[in-house]
């Protein structure tokens, strides 16, 4: 669910994540940036794919935890950290955005020796249909696949 995008003369941090629906914090944490203005022109740059299609966005509160917010919003606790690269006993900080999973789709974080096949019949189907609903998909650790159940 990511693509690769290439930082064309003129953009920024902040105009690149507005082409993506996303945001600048997100757009840093993928690509492991530190500082906003230290992209370019002809960098290469991991960004999300249709994210507003499948997740909404979350500001962190103070108080919160990814447990509470899990519960809050009826997913796994784990799914969650994953999906926003974090592991379950980091912190999370008030004005932090990540992303929640819609309801409507099922989500596979993908794990070393995973095939086509197996993540299919861990979704309930087709090879074809996993392709149609993920154009993009390696097949490396770590990465999120989708199928809608509605």
């Amino acid at each position: 669910m990511f693509d690769q995008y290439r930082v064309k003369p003129g953009e920024t941090l902040e105009s690149v994540a507005k082409k993506f629906a996303t945001n600048e914090s997100t757009i840093k944490d993928l690509n492991n940036i530190y500082y906003s203005d230290s992209i370019r022109a002809g960098m290469d740059l991991i960004v999300p794919k249709n994210s507003q299609n499948y997740f909404t966005y979350y500001t962190i509160e103070s108080g919160d935890s990814l447990f509470q917010i899990a519960r809050r919003y009826n997913i796994n606790p784990e799914l969650l950290a994953s999906l926003n690269g974090l592991d379950m006993d980091d912190f999370i900080y008030p004005g932090q955005e990540i992303l929640i999973p819609k309801s409507e789709y099922s989500y596979y974080i993908t794990k070393e020796g995973d095939t086509l096949e197996t993540v299919g019949s861990m979704f309930k189907i087709s090879k074809e249909k996993l392709l149609n609903n993920n154009p993009t998909i390696y097949l490396q650790e770590g990465q999120i696949l989708v199928n809608k159940v509605r």
